[in-house]
């Protein structure tokens, strides 16, 4: 274990001294490998901080969680014509399905509804997004309340004036002061308000609960009325743990044909929608970035590999005297080949770290022009980019090693003079 030690410090002497000797000659063989890890590691970075923004955008929403109404998150064999015709999802099959669905934890009904204003007092709030939703919603629904609380049952059947502020309006419209217990006006109606959001921040969307509003849906029912087509109704489903999704899915598909009179071989006219299936749909995008970045880097990282090899080469033919010396002394091949091997390895460990520390400096330049997106660098693509490196420089330093290993140790001594 000594020796490989000796070797691997010995080796590593050299590496600094060829970076020092030969500054623009390493630099320019080493910028291959540092360009390679730096196209590598910021794709992986890129990508991974997108794909953690998007499922942290939908985190508020379990992958189990299953939204019917008459439109399709994916492609559909459906024709448009026919998708035209489909009827909303109504109230009464809220009811119905919360009556005779099994194996269901909460199921909630919700209206997409045109952006409003709010005002309290002299103070309007113009482009809010609305939540017109039931009250199990909320336990649907990751919320988190800053103060006051959600609206409940009675409430929620009832239609009663009540209103949840996200934290940007609360903060728009009452600054300072407490607004539990105000009220606001919106749809030309009184509605107190009882509970305010935590702030969320951004989402990669464009939308956030800062900039909405929460109010049971029947609020919103007889405001735009139950045949509105301006207006999105549907149905939020969560199984209970571990229940089958597919048998689950069937029996919905079922209950709610049922209800709606569907005959047998007639397609559904409603869309089950999964978000299970929209998160495999995310992973398969990232992945296919991932390996399409890779493909690109990894023609950098070719060119690193013979930059690599080029001063390995040139360092075996300047040190053939002392490879001839070593050996006249008793050194194995192996430890010659070590040596060089080493080396290689070091040199493109310190291209690929200066590739890391450019993909830093990036990431933290791009995560303050970005604002909320913050561009992540992670342990783990970090330890790739060092395995990456040491991988390049094995490779690319094994024949240089190989064969100064195999010199004869008098021919080199005569050579080296």
């Amino acid at each position: 274990m000594l020796i490989y030690l000796r070797v691997l410090k010995e080796s590593f002497n050299f590496a600094i001294n060829a970076l020092k000797n030969n500054k623009l000659r390493t630099f320019l063989s080493l910028l291959g490998v540092t360009i390679g890890i730096f196209s590598i590691i910021g794709v992986l970075a890129a990508v991974d901080s997108l794909e953690r923004e998007i499922k942290g955008s939908l985190s508020a929403l379990d992958n189990s969680t299953i939204i019917v109404m008459r439109f399709s998150f994916g492609p559909t064999e459906v024709p448009q014509w026919k998708r035209q015709q489909f009827p909303d999802v109504s109230y009464d099959e809220y009811q119905y399905l919360k009556r005779n669905l099994p194996n269901t934890e909460s199921i909630a009904f919700s209206i997409g509804v045109p952006d409003e204003s709010i005002k309290h007092e002299d103070v309007t709030s113009t482009g809010v997004g609305v939540g017109a939703v039931t009250h199990e919603y909320y336990d649907i629904e990751a919320f988190d309340l800053e103060e006051g609380r959600f609206f409940n049952e009675s409430e929620s059947v009832s239609g009663s004036p009540v209103i949840v502020l996200g934290h940007e309006i609360a903060n728009n419209l009452f600054g300072n002061f407490d607004p539990l217990g105000k009220e606001v006006r919106m749809y030309g109606r009184k509605l107190t308000v009882i509970g305010v959001l935590s702030k969320q921040g951004a989402s990669l969307f464009g939308g956030s609960r800062d900039g909405q509003v929460f109010l049971p849906a029947n609020v919103a029912r007889r405001v735009y009325g139950d045949n509105n087509k301006g207006v999105f109704p549907q149905l939020i489903l969560k199984p209970e743990d571990g229940v089958d999704n597919a048998e689950y899915i069937a029996v919905l598909e079922q209950q709610l044909r049922n209800y709606r009179g569907i005959k047998p071989g007639d397609i559904n006219n409603f869309f089950v929608n999964q978000l299970q299936g929209f998160a495999d749909f995310i992973d398969n995008i990232t992945g296919q970035l991932n390996f399409i970045g890779l493909i690109i880097s990894g023609f950098s990282l070719l060119v690193g590999g013979f930059g690599i090899a080029n001063i390995m080469f040139v360092s075996v033919k300047e040190r053939t005297n002392l490879i001839g010396i070593q050996k006249s002394l008793g050194a194995k091949n192996k430890f010659i080949l070590f040596q060089f091997l080493f080396e290689a390895i070091i040199l493109a460990i310190i291209g690929g770290l200066v590739g890391l520390g450019l993909v830093w400096l990036v990431s933290i330049a791009a995560s303050q022009f970005t604002g909320d997106f913050q561009f992540v660098l992670s342990s783990w693509n970090m330890f790739i980019g060092t395995a990456v490196s040491a991988i390049i420089g094995l490779i690319s330093g094994i024949i240089p090693a190989i064969s100064a290993s195999k010199l004869d140790p008098v021919e080199a001594i005569r050579t080296g003079m």
